[in-house]
């Protein structure tokens, strides 16, 4: 590999530890309240009041709609405690996983394919344009999309070395997941 390649590899590297420490911040910060609120992490309060969203130019209106034309869904979710219990270990076990997995380098492909899924679904819930599209959320999406397509895991991670197991050699499957 010329000098070129070896920094945007390392540049990878970064980047991916970089998201990744997002990612493991995220989920610590519900799993140790790190608000100090006393209480346990739920997205039922996000899915029922943050998610109506707003567009450029609508806010001080005494209009009360929605903008977020699949708000009733995310209020269904959060209505449901049922679901609301597989939502809240979801959110707070992906962020921690993924967070782990992108600082190790380990199944780079999968975790930042599912953290621009998971980035993704909170965009879409959260659906607020007042400063246009282009919020958080959305950053990380194209942030870890960008850490999974570019295999990432291969400079600095555990990826590489697994690419070369006998395992990883004999499975296919798992060789999507890493890089």
């Amino acid at each position: 590999m010329d000098m070129i390649g070896r920094r945007r590899a390392r540049a990878l590297a970064v980047l991916r530890i970089a998201v990744g420490a997002g990612f493991l911040y995220a989920g610590l910060e519900k799993v140790l309240d790190f608000a100090g609120t006393g209480k346990p992490w739920s997205a039922a309060g996000f899915l029922k009041f943050g998610t109506a969203g707003t567009i450029p130019n609508m806010n001080g209106l005494p209009d009360p709609m929605s903008h977020n034309p699949i708000q009733g869904f995310w209020g269904g979710l959060a209505a449901d405690p049922g679901i609301m219990g597989v939502i809240n270990v979801l959110v707070v076990f992906g962020e921690v996983a993924i967070g782990v997995a992108l600082i190790l380098g380990l199944a780079t492909r999968l975790a930042g394919t599912l953290g621009a899924v998971m980035t993704f679904l909170f965009w879409l819930a959260a659906w607020d344009f007042q400063f246009g599209p282009v919020n958080q959320q959305f950053v990380y999406m194209l942030l870890s999309a960008t850490v999974a397509y570019a295999s990432a895991g291969k400079t600095l991670g555990l990826d590489e070395r697994l690419e070369r197991s006998r395992i990883a050699q004999r499975f296919a499957p798992l060789r999507l997941t890493l890089g």
